[in-house]
């Protein structure tokens, strides 16, 4: 089955309403990160959001990011690209665009938001202003519910390579959702062996850049979706998860080692108001053009 039939199963689902908010003239570059099995560019999910925001926002300079040469690499490489190679190229390319020299602010959708986080903690030019997070996993996933495209080969193939064995080395290199794969009973093998997530989470020790990176933001809003199905624990989205040890109980971002130690400097930056926790109604990156409005809108100008 081709990849491409993958890419159209699991997209944001934006739905039709009346424009509500009234923009300023002032404009600041957006970049936008897409989520797994879609591309920079579908007309359906990141086209529509790209095209949405220019036509709310006039003159506004939308990047949507293109993981690849063409849509179809970058639908590939979302699943089969080392993330931190995938953060360094980003990184690269934002640095060498004009537009973006005096800062912007950044969308991620589902695991692109956990990307772009990297991005915040690990480059600093040009800044990010505000990172918003779609459905994001902070705090990775233990499990895949219901993996977009459910009778994909694809996703036949996830499973299988995480069940075999998440955090062995060749997992970790050549599968994405590996790099954020989050296992609350074996937690010394994710410490140890997580290429990405432990790492911009500050698990092997605390890179006082990455914190003082995270801390320049202005805002970092989190949406988490009430009736997710696909992200596992949802928790995740508002960089909450298991408790360790088990894989029942949950715990909040405040209750969290990671906030009381404050490794990133979430806790200054909560009790500053720069977080936002904001949930909506709905599945997996599943929300109106009026929600959208409503509540992201304000946050880019």
């Amino acid at each position: 089955m081709s990849l491409l039939w993958f890419l159209l199963t699991a997209p944001v689902l934006l739905t039709a309403s009346s424009p509500v908010y009234n923009p300023n003239n002032g404009t600041v570059p957006l970049v936008i990160w897409h989520g797994m099995g879609d591309s920079c560019c579908n007309p359906i999910s990141m086209g529509a959001i790209k095209k949405m925001v220019e036509e709310e926002i006039p003159n506004i300079y939308v990047h949507s990011l293109m993981i690849g040469k063409n849509v179809v690499q970058d639908t590939e490489n979302g699943f089969f690209l080392d993330v931190n190679e995938q953060v360094s190229m980003v990184c690269s390319r934002l640095a060498q665009d004009p537009k973006l020299k005096a800062g912007y602010n950044a969308m991620g959708f589902s695991q692109g938001a956990q990307f772009l986080r990297a991005v915040a903690q690990r480059c600093d030019t040009p800044p990010m202003k505000i990172l918003i997070s779609v459905g994001g996993q902070h705090q990775g996933v233990y499990g895949l519910p219901r993996c977009p495209g459910e009778s994909s080969p694809v996703c036949d193939f996830i499973r299988k390579m995480l069940n075999s064995g998440a955090y062995s080395d060749i997992v970790q290199k050549h599968l994405v959702q590996a790099q954020y794969w989050h296992d609350p009973l074996n937690d010394n093998l994710y410490r140890n062996y997580s290429l990405f997530l432990a790492d911009i989470n500050q698990e092997r020790g605390i890179n006082e850049t990455y914190k003082k990176n995270l801390q320049r933001l202005e805002k970092f809003v989190m949406v988490k979706f009430l009736q997710d199905s696909v992200v596992d624990p949802v928790e995740s989205e508002w960089f909450g998860f298991l408790k360790t040890g088990q894989a029942k109980e949950t715990e909040t971002l405040q209750e969290s080692a990671l906030y009381k130690e404050d490794r990133l400097g979430l806790a200054v930056m909560d009790k500053a108001g720069k977080l936002v926790f904001l949930a909506t109604e709905g599945n997996h990156l599943q929300f109106t053009r009026q929600w959208f409005n409503e509540n992201l809108l304000p946050f880019l100008h």
